[in-house]
């Protein structure tokens, strides 16, 4: 079996622990990525947006609450069943984000909301992510850190549980490592960053925001670990654009 067939199979089989996590809350959606993101993405209303990687539809109904017109896409039938299920009357397709299913020049804004560590070939799916963008148009990304990729998990701990440091393995290889958290078992592609700015400077784009975020006061009021994002970043959000 390929890698990206056992991505999409792991995939398919953490369907339902994805879902409950997402909705009991993903802390770092909620309280850190969100907001930028969304300020980001700026006047969405009547636009034409593209969520590549949509999982159960979170973000396509944040977007279509503030009049977008949205298409989410995921290769998992099982997440695209709850968020048909959440959406009745959202769009949404089943396909990769390698081989995208429309049109060139299509949408106005691509979405692709720490998808591109999910994805086996980043290269190709950037590639089409700016092919269905219109000239001027937008792609918005947020992804982790790829320092914080190296490992499954970014934080190293002592015995107690303790978060003492972020651990770097093997910076400059390119591979899949096995995440497993709870009822989760899923493959996520560690690149360096210069790989990702790479495939991104080739496809002809312009960088026009870079973010690191870091919680708010508020989000560390309600959930104090959230301290340890001030540490080191974790994520970060880049708005380019189509010439």
């Amino acid at each position: 079996m390929s890698l990206a067939a056992e991505a999409l199979q792991k995939w398919s089989a953490s369907a339902e622990g994805w879902i409950e996590a997402q909705r009991r809350g993903d802390r770092n959606r909620v309280f850190l990525l969100n907001a930028p993101m969304l300020l980001e993405a700026g006047d969405v209303d009547g636009k034409r947006v593209l969520d590549v990687g949509c999982g159960e539809g979170r973000f396509c109904r944040m977007l279509a609450q503030r009049g977008a017109v949205v298409t989410g896409l995921d290769p998992t039938p099982e997440l695209l069943d709850e968020a048909r299920r959440q959406d009745p009357s959202g769009a949404y397709r089943q396909g990769i984000a390698e081989s995208l299913p429309f049109e060139a020049g299509a949408f106005d804004l691509v979405i692709s909301y720490i998808t591109l560590v999910d994805i086996p070939d980043f290269r190709a799916a950037i590639a089409e992510m700016v092919r269905v963008l219109r000239p001027g148009g937008q792609l918005l990304i947020a992804n982790i850190n790829p320092f914080a990729s190296t490992t499954p998990r970014a934080w190293y701990r002592n015995e107690q549980g303790e978060k003492l440091h972020v651990s770097v393995v093997d910076y400059y290889e390119e591979r899949a490592n096995l995440l497993e958290a709870g009822a989760l078992s899923l493959l996520n592609w560690h690149r360096p960053m210069e790989q990702y700015m790479e495939a991104l400077l080739g496809a002809g784009l312009i960088l026009r925001r870079y973010l690191e975020p870091r919680p708010t006061p508020e989000a560390v009021e309600q959930n104090p670990d959230m301290l340890d994002e001030y540490r080191v970043p974790l994520f970060h959000v880049m708005r380019w654009e189509r010439p």
